[in-house]
């Protein structure tokens, strides 16, 4: 089959379209967690309503990327590097969408919250994971835009950071609540925030495989770097809610 240079430059532009999409999308991603963790810290319910309502505009996102990323699909049959790109695009709207839900559910918390006072300790301890889920999202879409599947890579690996800060603070929460049993309504919002970081953390993860994968071919090797205290805090985790 013979494709024409205006073919190619019609499926050139598509891609730095939906490549800009997903930046745009990535960036209002980021904006949510960040303000959710103000809202949280500040029991602003103000801007968690904002948070809420920004979920929205990245829902929207999602469904634009996903469908200019099908027809585009169907209508040039694209091959190789050019296919993985568009699967990976598809990916990572997906997982971008998943992230802005996590955001809000942040939200949601803090205003759940309002008026109470959480220890200062624990909210230190979210705003650490909010701080590293956030600089681990912006080095994923650099990587994407870049097309660095070393840095998707390091991404990838560097998420049992955000697991080891859970569980520290799953520990800490458990203390808290246990130490001061009027504090167990808190603590719970609390340990759902947590958990919503954590969450986030690995949604960045699998974006960071989608771009190895687009950028080498291949899906990366060996499973995610989990320890076995996140594992243990992830099923005590489970236990906690289902007895609350």
């Amino acid at each position: 089959m013979i494709v024409s240079d205006h073919t190619t430059r019609v499926f050139d532009g598509d891609l730095i379209n939906l490549a800009q999409k997903v930046a745009e999308m990535g960036g209002c991603a980021q904006k949510q967690i960040i303000d959710a963790m103000d809202a949280l810290t500040r029991r602003d319910t103000v801007l968690a309503q904002h948070v809420i309502a920004a979920d929205g505009t990245v829902d929207r996102f999602q469904r634009q990327i996903e469908q200019k990323a099908v027809e585009t699909i169907a209508l040039r049959q694209p091959m190789a590097f050019d296919l993985r790109s568009l699967v990976a695009i598809l990916r990572m709207a997906n997982d971008l969408e998943r992230i802005g839900d996590l955001a809000k559910n942040i939200a949601k918390r803090a205003i759940a919250i309002e008026g109470e006072q959480p220890a200062r300790t624990m909210v230190r301890g979210l705003r650490r994971m909010a701080t590293l889920a956030v600089a681990q999202l912006t080095a994923v879409l650099d990587s994407f835009v870049t097309q660095n599947a070393l840095k998707a890579l390091k991404v990838w690996r560097d998420d049992k950071e955000i697991d080891a800060l859970y569980v520290s603070l799953f520990r800490e929460l458990l203390t808290y609540t246990m130490e001061d049993p009027g504090s167990i309504s808190i603590g719970i919002h609390l340990l759902f925030c947590a958990k919503n970081f954590e969450r986030i953390g690995d949604h960045a993860t699998n974006i960071a495989e989608a771009v190895h994968y687009m950028v080498e071919g291949h899906i990366i090797a060996g499973e995610r770097p989990k320890s076995e205290a996140f594992s243990e805090a992830g099923a005590a985790h489970g236990s906690v809610l289902a007895s609350a």
